[in-house]
Protein backbone atom coordinates (compact mmCIF):
# COMPACT_ATOMS: atom_id res chain seq x y z
CA UNK A 1 0.00 0.00 0.00
CA UNK A 2 1.43 3.35 -1.04
CA UNK A 3 1.94 6.18 1.46
CA UNK A 4 3.20 8.77 -1.02
CA UNK A 5 1.54 10.10 -4.16
CA UNK A 6 4.20 11.60 -6.39
CA UNK A 7 3.45 14.44 -8.82
CA UNK A 8 5.57 16.02 -11.52
CA UNK A 9 4.99 19.68 -12.36
CA UNK A 10 5.74 21.50 -15.58
CA UNK A 11 5.16 25.09 -16.61
CA UNK A 12 3.83 25.31 -20.14
CA UNK A 13 4.48 28.00 -22.71
CA UNK A 14 0.93 29.22 -22.07
CA UNK A 15 1.97 30.16 -18.52
CA UNK A 16 -0.08 27.45 -16.81
CA UNK A 17 1.38 24.95 -14.38
CA UNK A 18 0.36 21.32 -14.94
CA UNK A 19 0.69 18.63 -12.28
CA UNK A 20 0.36 14.94 -13.10
CA UNK A 21 0.61 12.00 -10.73
CA UNK A 22 3.29 9.51 -11.64
CA UNK A 23 1.35 6.36 -10.63
CA UNK A 24 -2.29 7.41 -10.90
CA UNK A 25 -4.58 9.03 -13.48
CA UNK A 26 -4.61 12.42 -11.76
CA UNK A 27 -3.89 15.61 -13.73
CA UNK A 28 -4.69 19.23 -12.87
CA UNK A 29 -3.51 22.71 -13.81
CA UNK A 30 -3.57 26.32 -12.60
CA UNK A 31 -2.28 29.75 -13.52
CA UNK A 32 -0.10 30.05 -10.40
CA UNK A 33 1.75 27.68 -8.11
CA UNK A 34 -0.39 28.38 -5.03
CA UNK A 35 -3.61 27.50 -6.86
CA UNK A 36 -1.94 24.44 -8.33
CA UNK A 37 -1.19 23.08 -4.85
CA UNK A 38 -4.87 23.49 -3.91
CA UNK A 39 -5.92 21.79 -7.16
CA UNK A 40 -3.51 18.88 -6.60
CA UNK A 41 -4.99 18.21 -3.17
CA UNK A 42 -8.57 18.48 -4.45
CA UNK A 43 -7.96 16.32 -7.54
CA UNK A 44 -6.24 13.66 -5.40
CA UNK A 45 -9.10 13.57 -2.91
CA UNK A 46 -11.67 13.32 -5.71
CA UNK A 47 -9.75 10.58 -7.50
CA UNK A 48 -9.66 8.31 -4.46
CA UNK A 49 -13.18 9.23 -3.34
CA UNK A 50 -14.50 7.80 -6.60
CA UNK A 51 -12.46 4.60 -6.36
CA UNK A 52 -14.11 1.57 -4.78
CA UNK A 53 -12.71 0.71 -1.34
CA UNK A 54 -11.42 -2.69 -2.42
CA UNK A 55 -9.53 -1.13 -5.34
CA UNK A 56 -7.65 1.42 -3.26
CA UNK A 57 -3.92 0.87 -3.29
CA UNK A 58 -3.14 3.91 -1.15
CA UNK A 59 -3.16 4.44 2.61
CA UNK A 60 -5.87 6.55 4.24
CA UNK A 61 -3.31 9.26 5.13
CA UNK A 62 -0.92 9.59 2.19
CA UNK A 63 1.53 12.39 1.61
CA UNK A 64 1.91 14.26 -1.66
CA UNK A 65 5.44 14.58 -3.02
CA UNK A 66 6.04 17.24 -5.70
CA UNK A 67 8.84 17.25 -8.31
CA UNK A 68 9.31 20.56 -10.11
CA UNK A 69 11.92 20.91 -12.82
CA UNK A 70 13.40 24.37 -13.28
CA UNK A 71 14.97 24.68 -16.73
CA UNK A 72 18.11 26.77 -17.06
CA UNK A 73 20.23 27.75 -20.01
CA UNK A 74 23.94 27.29 -19.44
CA UNK A 75 24.90 28.30 -22.95
CA UNK A 76 22.79 31.42 -23.51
Amino acid sequence: MKNIIQFSIEKGQDGYYTASANDFAIVTQAKNFEDLMKNVREATELHFEETLDEEKSISRTPSIFINYEIPISLYA
